[in-house]
């Protein structure tokens, strides 16, 4: 089994790294870190049009928008607001911060889970076909424009983009954070939401997705069990599930993670502070 203070000390750097940054042109001010796995929150005037890397994103009326910057993006993104065909648009170029990701081996995993067999397979993948399509929903909600919480305490047990080693195989990147703690410990809503989607997964166990709008979600993997249905509406701090050890786990963790649209991102990128609160 992974040693979960090992993998704390490991991640420090990337723990104690992020911190917000703020650009404002006068037109448009954006808030993330701008590093890989970045949610970059921004905030223009009422009825401008913003494009990311020529996308047309929505605007709130209150000016909100949502972009994000995915795990391995190494070229820049190109970011244009015009305001009201008044004048030339204003562009800018943000070149994503480079991460170092760590190597994280796993043992103990359920072999079932790291080497499926045939109809599993095909679960996973019809499961995964409905969190996408999930992730296509670009609802008018601007909870995304707060910093988030931790949506529960306990050790940092994995690190966003960390290259996993599971039962010695080698499997796609961490796109998450992992929580250790008792079965059982609460998990709450890090902002207001509506749940988007809930079930028991073969690989993620108990699974719970929440729209926080303009395509920015975020998940809650491995529960013991879930306490919201789809279409619930949740406000920040309400209980959404309980820690578990479900789907591919080791033991009790709770695996956080955050997109924008189909973009994985970091979730502890975009937290009021820099860890989980310990229990």
């Amino acid at each position: 089994m992974i040693s979960r203070r090992a993998v704390l000390a490991s991640g420090a750097a990337a723990i104690l790294l992020p911190t917000l940054a703020r650009a404002d042109t006068g037109r448009v001010t954006l808030r993330g870190t701008m590093e890989q796995g970045s949610l970059i929150v921004g905030k223009t005037a009422s009825g401008a049009c913003v494009t990311f890397d020529e996308k047309e994103l929505s605007v709130s009326p209150a000016g909100y928008f949502a972009c994000g910057l995915d795990w391995d993006r190494t070229v820049p993104a190109r970011l244009t607001v015009q305001l009201d065909g008044v004048g030339a648009p204003d562009i800018q170029t943000i070149t994503p911060v480079q991460r170092q990701y760590n190597v994280q081996h796993v043992n103990g995993l359920p072999p079932k889970t790291v080497s499926p067999a045939p109809a599993d397979l095909e679960r996973i993948k019809e499961e995964h076909a409905r969190l996408a399509a999930a992730r296509k929903t670009d609802s008018e909600h601007t909870w995304f424009a707060e910093p988030f919480d931790w949506p529960a305490p306990g050790i940092m047990s994995g690190v966003f983009g960390s290259y996993r080693i599971d039962n010695g195989k080698p499997m796609s990147p961490h796109m998450g954070v992992d929580m250790a703690n008792a079965e059982g410990t609460p998990i709450r809503a890090p902002t207001d939401a509506v749940v988007a989607l809930t079930d028991d997964f073969f690989l993620e166990g108990g699974f719970t997705l929440l729209d926080h709008g303009h395509g920015v979600f975020t998940l809650y993997m491995h529960q013991s069990a879930r306490l919201v249905k789809d279409g619930d509406q949740v406000k920040r701090g309400d209980i959404i599930g309980k820690i578990g050890k479900t789907g591919r786990a080791t033991g009790p963790h709770l695996h956080w993670g955050m997109n924008w649209f189909q973009v994985k991102l970091d979730p502890s990128r975009s937290t009021r502070t820099p860890a989980p609160p310990r229990a």
